[in-house]
């Protein structure tokens, strides 16, 4: 045996140990990077999914039921549908941003409760107003699930039967302005241009 032997084997001994620095680094570095809320969805640009959903039982606005949800509602114009349930602090949190955003002319907004009992729902919107035209209760997410849903609250702005652009998390201020509206803008003005 060489003397250069009990050397090699001890630098042999020291490339597992290097190969998991150099992991632990690029997992590191990767750890950072990247807005969690930016969520890539295989769904912009297609057709939103057939569905119908069922009201919300006992949803009222005006005097009048809230009629369900489906995808013919979706079919002309701009919409912008936002997936919520009670259970959610950050939903609860958003909505008064919705509660305004309803009254843009421009559009229909809609609500798909997602995961969630009637009467939780119905305490939630007649407590927190309700923003919406239409409200699918998606009680067991089968519908959430067709829509790429990962968690709520997630917004989703949709031109003609077609989803332009999605937001995953909460809505505050600074993301209305700055991704929901011009969202909005930019699915008007592709509207408008023949």
């Amino acid at each position: 045996m060489s003397a250069s032997s009990p050397r090699r084997v001890g630098l042999l001994a020291l490339v597992p140990l290097a190969l998991f620095l150099a992991l632990a680094m690029l997992f590191y570095a990767r750890l950072g990077a990247g807005d969690p809320s930016e969520v890539p969805s295989a769904l912009i640009g297609k057709p939103v999914p057939d569905f119908q959903l069922d009201a919300v039982a006992g949803l009222t606005r005006d005097g009048s039921p809230v009629p369900g949800l489906s995808t013919a509602d979706l079919a002309k114009g701009v919409s912008v549908v936002n997936v919520f349930a009670s259970w959610c602090a950050p939903c609860r949190a958003e909505h008064p941003l919705l509660v305004e955003l309803a009254k843009d002319q421009r559009i229909r907004l809609y609500g798909l409760n997602y995961k969630d009992t009637d009467d939780q729902a119905l305490r939630f919107l007649n407590g927190l107003g309700n923003p919406y035209a239409a409200v699918g209760a998606d009680r067991k997410g089968r519908v959430g699930i067709d829509w790429g849903v990962y968690g709520v609250p997630e917004t989703f702005v949709v031109v003609d039967g077609r989803i332009v652009a999605k937001l995953v998390g909460p809505l505050n201020p600074d993301r209305l302005s700055t991704e929901l509206k011009p969202a909005i803008d930019k699915a008007l003005a592709a509207q408008a241009t023949p």
